[in-house]
């Protein structure tokens, strides 16, 4: 025991355990190392030769295919040209030699200039007959390797053969010129094995502490005594799953006979689960098994973790007297597990019925056969629950269970609990009612006796009723049942119902306030736009409006608008507002009234956005500015987007300005889609930067696409895939009405459950043809209005307006006579028959006419005051070169 006291050495004693080992480890590395030097060697040779080969077929074979071999050949004197070149290829490809025959075997080339006009030695028939020869043999210089191969002509017709070789012992020496680095490094391997080895067997010197074999011994011996003398079981089984040695603790515990080592575990006569643990081997922590009237608790683990032999070993003890306390931690640790199970299945939505559905499902897959939840019906439509649900109408919200279960009322039947029953108890006083027996009808059958005579006899023989409570109020019932074929529901078992309600009741009490709130947002966002289309001829509009799916987005602050303006012409507006809930459509009904005023003055795309910029701007800034404490989030505007489009029917014009949102898309009647290049323009709010308005001539049944992004981006989907795939949709339906143009749009692009809102608005252009305008140039002569007047009323006659000429008249000679006298330059007349009869005065003067009351000694003045008395509506707009004064009549 050289090493029990003081620091083991690192070569240990011959006489140890430790050392025999050590010698035996280290004869084996010597033995290693020396195989491998060996058998490195002969490896090294046969790569030299080989290498020695593919260099010489390499050479020849680049040789015999340089260019002007043939030609060569063919010359008068072919050494005086290939031996040059053979010398020089010889030097670069570091080969012995390079030699070319032709087809008598007559060499043209060799390294000694001698012996070129001398015959080649060897066989040259397999060359000249297509093949590449390859031989070695023995030189003066040692082993020689050499490849002859063919040369061909022009016309595949073999004219020669090359050949080149060199000695093994080139190729050999560069690879032996390693060998000092191989042996060194062989070297190193032995010694850093026999280091290597020598730790170890430290490592094994310092665990057996020096002992011999003898002191090994008696060391088990004593161990041997201490495995049997332990009052807890210990097996040790090897990897043939037979037992290797069972103590005496054990041999008790499992009625075990004397004989039984070297057995299979199998013919043991143990419980079936804990034979099959022993002969698994696999870690087990305190596995509690029945073994006659004993309840053992197993711990196995493996004995090969760490290098040792197969098998494992297994301790058993006897925790007979713990069973009850087991027992009692075991359903608290149950109970706890479904609670914590419920909190993850049962509320994850902000969904009313879902929730019920969850919690009904969930029971029924712990703890109950049928679960059935009743809402007050009140509650279901978002309202707010009274004190107590006694004789308040509820109906049935969710129920889970088997599918004939015809006992109890199906989802959808309204049911009023009567007071005198414990079920109007649990909505009277929030309390819980545990029936352990039905067919003794206590009472629960009164409130519909003979649907109870039917749950009995359809096997249903306990019941739990819990009333779901939030905030001091009763939301419904949920109620579970459990059939003759389990046990009747307990004390245990109510207390659990009730905490797994409590749960879901808040949940549901969630829901219901999100639902009503929702409501108020969509009822206030669908009073702010528009509930149907203006009456205009200038386009065939359809739209489409999505609110987000609830508890996903919620509602947003998309909106829509067809504007009709003056002339016939007609607007369109899409914007968005970032965000969503009330904010965002308080929002946008101040964004919409807004567009509606700016568009009544009749300004151009770019004007009207940058208006509604410095609007937005301006609102911003009064909200951030504002020193009274206001609760609630500011309702700020930032981050709204808005496209706005004015087309005229007559003739065919369009413009369009955007404000940070997507371009319109335009389906042009001969099927293919596009989308309009509209200048970018930022998001409104931003302030300073300027618009820019596209402008358009388009062919009558084109097809305005405006739309926000929620129709287009999706988690799934990058928004430029969802913006091709809309150009492709609008090309496989253009034969579809605008509506069908919707529809098909919609369900290409919206997913089941959308995330944010989205409009749609589809316009298809009309043109008004020639048999319904009617313009003229009037010079600037007084003269010309009496003519104007003919032509007015020619026009009217021919439209079968008549009786309308004279009030046409009357208005179109005051506002001639007023820009001959006050504009400059030529002066148009435009007259239109749509849905009124519109007039127009254009002129190149940027100066409007003012209606005012004119003085009793006033000579003029009553010319405008005339015209807003016989035209229902008058007004003037203002073109890049100038401004035009326009009239509507109403049209029998």
């Amino acid at each position: 025991m050289a090493a029990r006291y003081g620091r083991p050495r690192l070569v240990p004693s011959m006489r140890t355990v430790a050392g025999q080992v050590f010698l035996v480890q280290l004869a084996i590395v010597v033995l290693l190392v020396a195989t491998a030097l060996a058998a490195l060697i002969f490896q090294t040779r046969a790569d030299a030769e080989q290498e020695a080969r593919n260099r010489s077929v390499s050479v020849a074979e680049t040789f015999a295919s340089s260019p002007g071999i043939e030609a060569a050949l063919r010359s008068r004197d072919p050494s005086a040209v290939l031996q040059p070149r053979a010398l020089e290829a010889q030097r670069r490809a570091d080969v012995g030699f390079i030699v070319v025959v032709n087809r008598e075997g007559i060499r043209y080339t060799h390294p000694v200039p001698q012996r070129i006009g001398l015959r080649f030695i060897g066989d040259l028939g397999p060359v000249f007959a297509g093949h590449v020869v390859t031989e070695t043999s023995e030189g003066s210089i040692g082993q020689l390797v050499q490849a002859t191969v063919p040369i061909y002509g022009a016309g595949g017709r073999i004219i020669g053969a090359v050949s080149a070789g060199m000695a093994v012992s080139e190729v050999q020496s560069v690879i032996e010129a390693q060998f000092p680095l191989v042996f060194g490094v062989a070297a190193g391997v032995l010694l850093l094995g026999a280091v290597g080895v020598a730790v170890v067997n430290r490592r094994l010197l310092r665990q057996t502490h020096g002992l011999g074999p003898t002191e090994m011994t008696r060391m088990y011996e004593h161990h041997d005594a201490v495995l049997h003398a332990v009052r807890e079981g210990v097996l040790i089984v090897g990897g043939d799953t037979r037992l290797l040695l069972a103590n005496d603790e054990a041999r008790r515990l499992l009625d075990l006979p004397s004989d039984v080592e070297g057995r299979p575990v199998a013919d043991l006569g143990l419980d079936p689960r804990a034979a099959e643990l022993l002969e698994s081997g696999r870690p087990a922590n305190d596995e509690v098994f029945a073994v006659g009237d004993r309840l053992l608790a197993f711990n196995q683990r493996p004995t090969d973790e760490h290098g040792g032999p197969p098998g494992s070993v297994a301790t058993l003890r006897d925790t007979t007297d713990l069973r009850s306390l087991t027992g009692k931690a075991d359903l608290a640790r149950g109970r706890l597990r479904l609670l914590y199970d419920a909190g993850t299945k049962v509320g994850t939505t902000l969904d009313m019925v879902r929730t019920c559905e969850e919690l009904a499902e969930f029971a029924t897959a712990e703890f109950a056969d049928h679960a059935s939840v009743d809402l007050v019906t009140a509650v279901l439509r978002g309202e707010e629950p009274q004190a107590t649900g006694t004789g308040r109408e509820m109906r049935r919200t969710a129920y889970s269970g088997p599918d004939d279960a015809g006992a109890l009322f199906p989802v959808g039947h309204h049911i009023s609990f009567v007071g005198t029953t414990p079920l109007g108890a649990v909505l009277t006083d929030g309390t819980s009612v545990l029936d352990t027996d039905l067919s003794a009808y206590s009472g629960w059958e009164l409130q519909a006796p003979e649907r109870a005579r039917t749950v009995v006899a359809a096997g249903l023989n306990s019941m739990i009723a819990v009333p779901l409570r939030a905030r001091g109020v009763v939301l419904g019932v949920a109620i579970f049942w459990r059939t003759r074929d389990r046990e009747p529901f307990d004390e245990d078992d109510r207390s659990l119902a009730e905490e797994l309600v409590a749960r879901a009741a808040v949940s549901v009490d969630n829901a219901r306030r999100y639902a009503r709130e929702h409501a108020m947002a969509v009822t206030l966002q669908r009073s702010l736009l528009p509930h149907g289309l203006p009456e205009q001829s200038a386009l065939a509009a359809a739209f489409r409006y999505l609110p987000a799916q609830a508890g996903l987005g919620g509602v947003g602050g998309d909106w829509f608008d067809i504007i009709p303006l003056p002339g016939g012409r007609v607007a369109l507006v899409v914007g968005d507002v970032v965000g969503h809930g009330l904010h965002a459509a308080a929002t946008m009904g101040r964004l919409r009234t807004a567009v509606h005023n700016f568009s009544t003055l009749d300004l151009p795309p770019d004007e009207l956005l940058w208006h509604l910029d410095e609007l937005v701007t301006r609102l911003d800034q009064e909200e951030s500015g504002d020193d009274i404490a206001v609760p609630g989030p500011t309702l700020r505007v930032t981050g709204a987007t808005c496209v706005y489009v004015i087309y005229d029917p007559v003739t065919g014009h369009c413009s369009m300005a955007r404000a940070g949102h997507l371009q319109p898309a335009l389906l042009l009647p001969d099927g293919t889609a596009r989308f309009a290049d509209v200048p970018g323009g930022p998001p409104l709010g931003l302030g300073g930067l300027p618009f820019e308005t596209l402008e358009l001539q388009l062919p009558e049944h084109t097809r305005l696409v405006l739309f926000t992004d929620g129709l287009v981006e999706d988690r799934d989907r990058d928004i430029d895939e969802g913006l091709e795939l809309l150009r492709t949709t609008l090309e496989a339906n253009t034969h579809r009405t605008v509506d069908g143009l919707c529809e098909a749009t919609l369900g290409a692009l919206v997913p089941d459950t959308p995330r944010d809102d989205i409009a749609l608005l589809v316009g298809r252009t009309r043109i008004l043809g020639p048999d319904r305008v009617a313009d003229w140039e009037v010079p600037s002569d007084p003269a010309a209005v009496a003519e104007v007047r003919s032509d007015v009323a020619r026009t009217l006659t021919e439209w079968g307006l008549a009786d309308e000429a004279f009030t046409t008249e009357l208005i179109l000679s005051e506002l001639v006579t007023n820009s001959i006298r006050y504009a400059a330059g030529p002066i148009r007349v435009r007259v239109i028959r749509d849905r009124a009869l519109i007039c127009e005065v254009s002129d190149h003067s940027s100066t409007s006419p003012h209606l005012r009351q004119a003085a009793i000694t006033d000579e003029g003045g009553r010319g405008l005051f005339l015209v807003s008395q016989v035209a229902e509506r008058w007004g003037t707009r203002y073109t890049s070169g100038g401004k035009v004064i326009w009239t509507e009549q109403p049209l029998p």
